[in-house]
C-alpha cells in the first residue's frame, strides 16, 4: 500500500467536529451560545453565563428561569439569551418573567430573527419581540450592546 493511499484514508477516518459539540466542550448548550460567549470576551467584558437564576410564577406553579449571559450596565446589569428555535413554551415564559419582573432587561440573540413562529405563521421572532418591546438581534450580539457593557465595566473596575 502506498504511503499516499495510507494518508488517505487516516483522512477519511477523522471525525469532524460540529459547532455544537465544540460548544459543549465549552461549556454550552448551542453554538450561539458559544459563539455570544466569544464575542462578549474578544470585547473585554467578563463571561457570565447562567450565573443567575429568576423566579416567576406559571400560573398553579412556580418556576425558575436561568438566563444565558449576564452583562453589566448603568444601574445595573442586562441578561442577553440566544436562541436557535424558539419555542412557543419559551415565549410564554418570557411573556410571563416580562409582566412579573418588568425592570428586567432580557434582550435576544436569534440564529435566524426572520425564522417564523411556527410553521405557516405570519410573525417572524423580529417582529414578536417588536410587538412586546424586547430587544433583539440577528445572529451577533450587537457591537452597541457589548460597548454599553465595556463602559460599565471600566466604570465599575
Amino acid at each position: 500500500m502506498s504511503q499516499s493511499s495510507r494518508t488517505n484514508k487516516k483522512k477519511k477516518r477523522q471525525k469532524h467536529t460540529t459547532t455544537r459539540q465544540r460548544a459543549i466542550k465549552n461549556g454550552y448548550r448551542s453554538g450561539l451560545e458559544d459563539k455570544t460567549a466569544t464575542c462578549i470576551a474578544k470585547s473585554g467584558c467578563i463571561v457570565l453565563f447562567e450565573t443567575d437564576k429568576i423566579d416567576y410564577v406559571v400560573p398553579a406553579r412556580d418556576a425558575k428561569y436561568t438566563p444565558d449571559f449576564k452583562l453589566p450596565k448603568k444601574g445595573g446589569f442586562f441578561y442577553v439569551e440566544t436562541k436557535g428555535i424558539w419555542t412557543v413554551q419559551d415565549r410564554q415564559k418570557h411573556l410571563l418573567i416580562k409582566e412579573q419582573h418588568p425592570d428586567i432587561d432580557i434582550r435576544f440573540v436569534f440564529s435566524n430573527q426572520n425564522a417564523k413562529l411556527y410553521k405557516g405563521s405570519p410573525t417572524t421572532y423580529a417582529a414578536y419581540c417588536e410587538k412586546h418591546g424586547s430587544q433583539y438581534a440577528h445572529k451577533e450580539i450587537p457591537q452597541e450592546w457589548l460597548e454599553e457593557a465595556r463602559k460599565e465595566s471600566k466604570r465599575a473596575a
